[in-house]
């Protein structure tokens, strides 16, 4: 198929509207070439994953856009970074890597992006409608973009993102179009317990089981409650995107193209169907733990970034309780939100019970604080498949009450109850 360009492509291919614009096309275009896109599309806004300093190559591209004078065609938001910007003294790092991840910062708000720092763009009080055309890196904001809001966006990396900022365009391809949005596997809750359908872990759990046996189809849950909140969702997508490729889920009651289980799959049969029993869970679940008996030094959460919402449920949780001395408790999230629980007082009072809140980045990647040898828990499935790899700690995994009363104990503790399969 042969990729038809419009008027306004054709210029900035040709590089009468500058330099940048010109790479940017470029970028784009060879992209659509690629999946036989018909032509390209106009997008509403984007989010860029590529704005953290993760190399030189990162550094010199965001470089040579800024002296072409790139600026973004849409509204554009930032991703979590590799360093908390406002505390810049909590780097415990190669000490060459701040100035450059500064640098990279510096080049992003040059060129009209929003300096907004989360992988949760869709808690900022402007975010995109149903049905919008736009282009998102991170894979948990893209999913969550695709699944809950109904917006429409592929899977983009880093360096593509903001070219399709600059451009305002991308191919008319993939999760784009309507009919690549059906969903193909359909996932039942057949004998899951009540009293688990109401813990922050199932959403984790259950989401890290569909990213790893789904593959490249785009599922559809059935069993779910009505009730299913956005940080509930948000888990899934997490967790699905961490070990998988899931862009897109649907849960059939819940989100936004899945009223009911035949809207979700357009009138079309399942390609396959699978049943998630209380075993699978408990199977899963087991993935995400390496250590749990060791000594508990650390508590992470907040990935993706905590909102006001999991902070109130926090601030219920602890009831005054203060963190262990011997346990380091954090907490990522956006600088909205810490905004926002500053103002209410909160973040006072979570600081006095021990807690230490981190903005801009996320701890499984970036080395602000010496994790002590040990166990660090999280109710995070994302956290606990790349933190083992990424910084070398042992993890130990449960819901955020599990969480709380882990730091208060000092040690690791469960509620197992609501595991037990029968």
């Amino acid at each position: 198929m042969i990729l038809q360009l419009d008027g306004s492509d054709r210029l900035a291919l040709s590089g009468e509207l500058g330099g940048a614009r010109q790479i940017a096309m470029r970028v784009v275009v060879a992209m659509a070439e690629a999946v036989d896109a018909p032509h390209l599309i106009d997008i509403e806004s984007a989010h860029i994953d590529g704005c953290g300093y993760s190399g030189q190559a990162g550094l010199d591209f965001a470089e040579l856009l800024v002296a072409g004078g790139g600026r973004v065609a849409v509204p554009t938001t930032l991703n979590a970074g590799s360093m908390d910007l406002l505390r810049p003294e909590r780097w415990v790092g190669d000490p060459s890597i701040p100035p450059r991840a500064r640098r990279v910062a510096h080049l992003y708000s040059e060129m009209g992006c929003e300096a907004t720092w989360t992988c949760a763009p869709y808690q900022l009080p402007v975010r995109p409608s149903f049905g919008a055309q736009i282009a998102w890196g991170e894979s948990n904001a893209i999913s969550f973009a695709n699944s809950v809001l109904g917006a429409r966006t592929g899977r983009y990396g880093d360096s593509f993102d903001i070219c399709a900022a600059i451009t305002g365009r991308v191919a008319y391809a993939g999760l784009h179009v309507r009919e690549n949005r059906r969903a193909q596997c359909v996932y039942r809750l057949v004998d899951v317990k009540e009293r688990l359908m109401q813990e922050d872990v199932l959403f984790e759990t259950l989401g890290y089981l569909v990213g790893g046996t789904v593959g490249s189809l785009v599922p559809v849950i059935v069993g779910l409650p009505s009730t299913t909140t956005e940080d509930q969702l948000k888990a899934i997508g997490a967790a699905a995107a961490a070990s998988g490729e899931v862009a897109l889920f649907h849960v059939v009651g819940v989100t936004p193209e899945a009223p009911t289980l035949d809207a979700a799959l357009q009138g079309s049969a399942p390609l396959r169907e699978v049943d998630v029993t209380m075993a699978d869970l408990v199977a899963t679940r087991a993935q995400l733990v390496t250590d749990d008996a060791g000594p508990l030094t650390a508590v992470s959460v907040g990935t993706p970034h905590f909102s006001t919402a999991q902070f109130e449920l926090l601030r219920s949780l602890l009831r005054g309780r203060r963190v262990h001395p011997d346990v380091d408790f954090f907490i990522s999230t956006g600088r909205h939100v810490l905004t926002e629980i500053s103002e209410r007082g909160w973040l006072a009072d979570l600081e006095r019970a021990g807690i230490v809140v981190v903005t801009d980045t996320c701890l499984y990647h970036a080395p602000l604080f010496k994790f002590r040898i040990g166990t660090v828990m999280t109710n995070s499935a994302k956290w606990a498949h790349y933190g083992p790899e990424t910084i070398g700690v042992k993890v130990a995994f449960g819901s955020l009450a599990e969480c709380v009363e882990s730091a208060v104990a000092g040690i690791v503790t469960y509620e197992h109850d609501a595991w037990q399969e029968a």
